[in-house]
């Protein structure tokens, strides 16, 4: 697999700029580590934190940027990964794209989840489609281009009121 490293940086930008908020702090009442959005987190998370924020469309919206952003600085480093497995043979190449795919169902989980909390219909749907996009990925980042991560981010920023 060959993977330009202008490409790994240019994805990097997008992940780590195209969705605001991505610094604002948890929400009152969210669990810290559910913030940042593992799958694991947010398998923890109990139902009265859970209730209390599926009717604070702010917060979900700052939870699913941050979400975003570090699953952003993941995929760079995943990008990087790849790109060093290759050239190591081929039982690095297999854990590296084990760790990747792995990295992306968590991604693509965490969006479905909180698809699952939110109670505004625009966010829901925004939420839920590219939590769909992610998981239609099967571990392939060669099927992510620039574009389509702005497109992402766009969708949730608009269904945020953001842009």
């Amino acid at each position: 697999m060959r993977i330009p490293a202008l490409a790994a940086v240019a994805i990097s930008a997008v992940f780590l700029t195209g969705c605001s908020g991505g610094d604002e702090p948890a929400a009152k009442g969210t669990d810290p580590a559910a913030a940042g959005g593992t799958a694991a987190a947010s398998q923890q998370a109990e139902k009265p934190t859970d209730t209390a924020l599926s009717e604070d469309t702010e917060a979900i919206c700052a939870q699913a940027s941050r979400t975003s952003n570090e699953f952003g600085k993941t995929f760079a480093e995943d990008y990087q990964l790849l790109i060093k497995a290759a050239a190591e043979g081929k039982e690095a190449k297999a854990k590296a794209q084990e760790k990747v795919t792995r990295d992306l169902e968590n991604f693509s989980f965490a969006l479905l989840d909180m698809s699952k909390l939110a109670a505004d219909p625009t966010v829901k749907k925004a939420l839920g489609s590219m939590g769909a996009q992610v998981t239609a990925l099967k571990g392939d980042v060669t099927k992510v281009d620039e574009k389509k991560l702005a497109d992402l981010h766009g969708v949730l920023d608009k269904a945020c009121g953001r842009g």
